[in-house]
């Protein structure tokens, strides 16, 4: 299934206080994409669909706090009601970085941006598809995991379908709006008026 795994205990610091966490990281055995996945369990929560955010990678937004995109808001928040709840996972996907188009070509769509062009046509103008990702690697990781049933944080619908075409059982769509601020507000009305997003 993979061609490596590996798991530890993760005390992380969030908002102030220590976090412990279950840390899964994976790589996967056709194309080596690794992945991780952060668990928070409280007892008894067997049974219990858990709430999943499957995250895909940004450097400019998760580690340098981009304000071009919601990113680092929507992985702070996630990490917030993840560590609230009785049972919650986040998937990390660094492979999915700029909608799986990669770190240069994303580079490239702002440099489009820059020009007047939204999101959906600036990924067009140089050739790349408006989103690439596949969520093959995060269905295994969930299924390894032992959840086919979850509780998705996600606006975009399409996640939610390729989640459900996969074989997971999404009980319920969880909003996941951040506010928008002067450098992402285009940004997030693309999602909203041309990928179907429900922000």
């Amino acid at each position: 299934m993979f061609l490596d795994t590996a798991h530890t205990i993760l005390p992380i610091e969030f908002q102030g206080r220590e976090v412990m966490l279950e840390a899964h990281a994976y790589e996967d055995d056709s194309v080596s994409y690794q992945a991780m996945a952060l668990v928070h369990r409280k007892e008894g929560s067997k049974g219990e669909a858990p709430l999943v955010r499957v995250h895909s990678g940004c450097v400019t937004g998760d580690i340098f706090h981009s304000l071009r995109c919601d990113c680092y808001q929507q992985l702070q928040k996630a990490l917030e009601k993840v560590t609230e709840s009785t049972h919650g996972i986040i998937i990390y996907l660094p492979h999915h970085e700029g909608r799986g188009i990669g770190l240069v070509n994303k580079m490239k769509a702002y440099a489009a941006q820059d020009r007047g062009l939204d999101t959906v046509d600036a990924n067009l103008s140089i050739g790349a598809p408006v989103d690439a990702r596949d969520y093959e690697l995060a269905v295994k990781i969930l299924k390894d995991l032992g959840t086919t049933e979850i509780r998705l944080m996600t606006n975009n619908p399409l996640k939610v379908d390729a989640l459900r075409d996969l074989g997971i059982t999404v009980v319920e769509q969880v909003a996941h709006v951040v506010n928008p601020q002067r450098f992402n507000a285009k940004y997030l009305a693309t999602k909203r008026e041309r990928m179907a997003h429900k922000l």
